[in-house]
């Protein structure tokens, strides 16, 4: 396990207003303009969080236009569920499995 990327991965779901974009994302590609429509921020505190989420692996970004397009990336998220699952496993072999931070 890599702690560093790891630690960047869960701080993607440490914020309230990132927990609400996974949200709206949950049903779909959104404009960035959406976004801001729905979470009555402003534009840089939105370009903060879609930044982390991207950085995390668990939003995927891309531009059209002058636009930004955001959606859940399926590979971020089946790392997430691999970690976690990994970290379960631990639990019930008392942590035999369990690959510690390097």
């Amino acid at each position: 396990m890599d702690c560093k990327k790891t630690a960047i991965m869960f701080k993607a779901f440490c914020d309230e207003n990132r927990l609400q974009i996974l949200s709206i994302l949950q049903s779909g590609e959104k404009c960035a303009c959406k976004l801001l429509d729905e979470m009555h921020i402003t534009q840089p505190t939105l370009s903060h969080h879609m930044k982390i989420l991207c950085d995390s692996g668990v939003v995927n970004g891309r531009k059209e236009g002058k636009w930004m397009y955001y959606s859940i990336s399926e590979e971020g998220l089946d790392v997430v569920i691999s970690i976690l699952g990994e970290l379960k496993k631990s639990l019930g072999n008392e942590g035999d499995n369990y690959e510690s931070c390097r």
